[in-house]
């Protein structure tokens, strides 16, 4: 006997609930790893460089950050969290829910940041042109530094709760 067609629409939504709970943790877990290595790795490893060094360096990560897989991932990670929190409002997903709008929530703080700090800061800083043309490259580092690494410090705990949150949710589904 075929299956009647509610049956089928359940199975298929189940299908795209649990797609989209995982795809957006997964999207989180890579922004959030990145913000971390960056946090870790890549800016107290700048930090311990000269100016030239420093600013050189910088503008050529943030050109090079700029690609389209970054973007998608980046973007999905906003998107996808969104479409499993609004995927998961019937009735009976209550225990999915609120981890997943969290989730998106604190992915959302995230852009927020990025786009109200982070652009601006890594603008100025190109901006500035080239280092070897720079007259005063302290001076250039000194209005950038210090604010990027103290928002990227919150962005990337905003990116590692939204990636905890969205695994909770993935649990909560099980």
């Amino acid at each position: 006997m075929a299956p009647s067609r509610p049956y089928l629409f359940t199975g298929a939504m189940e299908i795209l609930q649990a797609t989209s709970l995982i795809t957006a943790t997964v999207a989180a877990g890579l922004i959030a790893g990145l913000l971390f290595a960056w946090a870790t790795s890549v800016m107290p490893g700048l930090g311990r460089t000269d100016d030239r060094t420093f600013v050189g360096a910088f503008q050529a990560m943030d050109r090079a950050i700029m690609n389209p897989l970054f973007l998608v991932v980046f973007a999905g990670a906003v998107v996808l969290p969104a479409a499993a929190a609004a995927l998961h409002l019937g009735e009976d997903q209550r225990p999915v829910l609120p981890w997943a709008l969290a989730g998106f929530v604190l992915s959302l703080a995230t852009l927020v940041i990025t786009q109200a700090v982070h652009l601006p800061l890594n603008a100025a800083l190109q901006a500035a042109g080239e280092p070897d043309r720079i007259g005063d490259l302290a001076a250039v580092r000194e209005r950038f530094e210090a604010r990027w690494v103290r928002w990227h410090l919150v962005r990337t705990l905003t990116s590692t709760a939204a990636f905890a949150c969205l695994t909770l949710a993935l649990i909560a589904a099980s």
